[in-house]
């Protein structure tokens, strides 16, 4: 798939930006089958791969809570989504990152960021001993975003995807069972380059 949950907090709504002339951005955990729409209409207007209805529902009907969703406050209009999973995997408990989309004109304020911080958190808090992710070899955007993260690249899949592009497999790997999150990954720090890329 093409990638691609509240860092520590409870609240399903918290809101980031100065309120200046980009304004707020409100983070909301999956709700319900009125989100569904909008994830998909995000995904499948800015990912390479087609997914059918089944396969959004399998992730947010399973794992409801590693879906976010990223709202412009000022207009309520949907800007951003990660779609994520977690379960057994050859002997460990594994997070995996499926989707991550953020509307071009949002890309470069942290929104990406955010929205990958709070599923790993929460697939941190939930016992994953790692997170996984494929990303087009081209894609220097989420290359980037995921290294800051502390991705590593595992292994380089040759044709991945449908339109003939490699994908690499990234990991993040957790030291220790229930470990704080690297300060990379709390800091206040933000996206500050505009990408071309639909991760930013």
């Amino acid at each position: 798939m093409s990638a691609a949950a509240a860092l520590g907090s409870s609240t399903p709504l918290t809101a980031s930006g100065d309120g200046g002339t980009e304004g707020k951005i409100m983070y909301v955990s999956y709700g319900g089958e009125q989100h569904l729409p909008l994830v998909m209409s995000l995904v499948d207007a800015e990912l390479s791969e087609p997914y059918s209805i089944f396969t959004y529902r399998y992730f947010v009907y399973l794992w409801p809570q590693l879906t976010f969703l990223a709202f412009d406050a000022e207009d309520g209009k949907c800007v951003g989504t990660v779609v994520c999973k977690m379960g057994e995997h050859r002997g460990s408990f594994r997070g995996y990152i499926a989707m991550l989309v953020v509307l071009k004109p949002y890309r470069g304020r942290g929104i990406a960021t955010e929205l990958v911080t709070r599923s790993i958190r929460v697939m941190m808090e939930s016992g994953c001993e790692e997170v996984t992710l494929e990303a087009e070899v081209t894609n220097k955007g989420a290359l980037a975003l995921y290294g800051r993260l502390g991705f590593i690249r595992a292994k380089r899949l040759y044709r991945y995807y449908l339109n003939g592009v490699d994908a690499f497999r990234l990991k993040l790997l957790f030291p220790h069972p229930n470990p704080g999150l690297p300060p990379m990954m709390i800091s206040g720090d933000r996206d500050d380059q505009q990408m071309d890329s639909p991760y930013l």
